[in-house]
C-alpha cells in the first residue's frame, strides 16, 4: 500500500489543484488534514469535501502513524496555507524528508508549528535542516533516539531562528 501511495500523480495535481491532490495522498497514507476555516480533522478519504477548485486549503497535517514518505512530498509543493505539521511515529520519515520540507518555498513561508515525535530515523542532521523554515514559531521534539548532540543542535536552531520556541523531550 505505501509504495502505491508514494507515487506522485502530477496530472491529478493539475486537474484538482494541489490541496485536493495532497489531501487525497495524505489520507491514503493514513494522515489527517484540517482545512482553513474548519475545526474538524478530515480522516475519511471517501468523505473528502467537494466544491469549487481551490475552495478547501490545507491548514494542518497530522501524520501520526501514517506511511508518508519522501517520494510523495511533491504533493506538498503547491500548498500555500499549511501552518502546522505533526510527524509522530512515522517510520518512513528520514533526515532527507525534513530537508525536503525545509526546502519547500511555500512551507518556508507558511509553516508556523511543527511536532516531530518518535520518528526513529531522524538525526541531528535532519533537525538542523529545519533552520530554513524561517517563519517557524514552535518546534516540539520528543523520543528521537537519533539525536545525539542535543545541545549543539538546539543551539544551531536557536541561532538561525531566534524567535523559535523550542521544546525538547529527548531524554
Amino acid at each position: 500500500m505505501c509504495l502505491l501511495v508514494g507515487r506522485v500523480d502530477y496530472e491529478r495535481i493539475e486537474a484538482v489543484g494541489p490541496d485536493r491532490a495532497a489531501s487525497e495522498w495524505l489520507l491514503r497514507c493514513g494522515a489527517l488534514v484540517r482545512y482553513r476555516g474548519y475545526d474538524n480533522w478530515q480522516q475519511d478519504y471517501n468523505g473528502l469535501p467537494t466544491g469549487p477548485l481551490g475552495k478547501y486549503k490545507i491548514q494542518a497535517i497530522n501524520a501520526t502513524d501514517s506511511c508518508i514518505m519522501y517520494k510523495g512530498f511533491d504533493y506538498l509543493d503547491g500548498l500555500e496555507h499549511v501552518e502546522e505539521i505533526k510527524l509522530c511515529k512515522c517510520v518512513y520519515i528520514y533526515d532527507e524528508c525534513l530537508q525536503r520540507l525545509s526546502e519547500t518555498p511555500n512551507l518556508q513561508q507558511s509553516l508556523l508549528r511543527l511536532w516531530i515525535i518518535s520518528c526513529g530515523n531522524v538525526t541531528d542532521r535532519g533537525i538542523i535542516a529545519l533552520h530554513k523554515l524561517r517563519n517557524l514559531e514552535y518546534l516540539f521534539l520528543s523520543d528521537l533516539p537519533g539525536i545525539k548532540e542535543k545541545a549543539a543542535t538546539a543551539g544551531i536552531l536557536k541561532k538561525s531562528l531566534p524567535s523559535l520556541e523550542l521544546e525538547l523531550d529527548l531524554e
